[in-house]
């Protein structure tokens, strides 16, 4: 058993004026500072997040991984609660967060994270229950995966346990920003790919996103989200077709 140190709340930001405050609020009790890094906002974003009674800095975006890992380096405590600004933490996972004061006996901390499309929470589909360590150590791990999917990449000697209560991600608030993300995560994953040798072929592009959405409709339970359960797995096979199409461009020396 350790004493419970102090826990620095961390968000990285870029024109998020209809989540900050929701998401700051929801750390209010629970952390003892938010450090907010932004990457040169256009709208209210840093005012919104000061006004919340954060510490808002700013820092040119290199990439998702590379900025968490910036931000994480200027939190003041040795633990680290890492949301992104359409995230909020529910009443529950509050609760489980505090009842580690005194007697942590982890290095880092998953939960389900459940997400709000359109206004309905998705349950299946291949989004749930989407586990995510977000309560770590400075010193458990660092920032990785692929960009933009980055993940809290654990060192092998650390202990992780799961916590009770869901992470709430707020995700697209219409259908239009969900293709918009589509088209602007797709040349980001495509690019990744390329830098690790991935290569895309006809067979891929033809049946990759077959695959994707059998997966999550059938095999995830995508059909029980009814409407827009069909709707979310008929655009993340569109996003896999966009993905190796456009790593084929680049294997041809095309932009993308």
């Amino acid at each position: 058993m350790e004493n419970w140190a102090k826990i620095s709340g961390v968000i990285i930001t870029h024109n998020e004026k209809l989540n900050i405050e929701r998401c700051i609020q929801s750390m209010q009790g629970i952390v003892d500072e938010v450090v907010v890094v932004d990457s040169f906002s256009t709208d209210e974003t840093r005012d919104l997040a000061a006004q919340c009674g954060a510490k808002v800095l700013t820092h040119e975006f290199e990439g998702h991984i590379q900025q968490k890992n910036y931000a994480m380096r200027q939190c003041e405590h040795e633990w680290i609660l890492s949301l992104d600004a359409d995230e909020a933490l529910s009443d529950e996972l509050k609760d489980s967060i505090q009842s580690l004061k005194g007697k942590a006996h982890a290095d880092a901390y998953s939960f389900n994270r459940r997400s709000n499309y359109c206004g309905q929470w998705i349950w299946h589909s291949g989004w749930y229950p989407d586990v995510k360590v977000r309560l770590f150590k400075k010193d458990a791990g660092a920032w990785g995966g692929r960009n933009p999917h980055d993940q809290f990449i654990i060192k092998k000697e650390k202990k992780t346990q799961h916590l009770k209560g869901d992470l709430l991600h707020y995700t697209f608030y219409t259908v239009e920003q969900h293709k918009k993300q589509i088209e602007n995560f797709s040349s980001i994953s495509a690019r990744a790919y390329y830098e690790m040798g991935r290569k895309s072929n006809l067979l891929k592009i033809l049946f990759s996103p077959v695959a994707k959405f059998i997966r999550n409709y059938f095999l995830k339970g995508g059909i029980l989200d009814g409407y827009y359960g069909l709707l979310i797995c008929s655009l993340s096979a569109k996003a896999t077709y966009l993905k190796y199409v456009k790593l084929q461009k680049i294997q041809k020396g095309q932009t993308v």
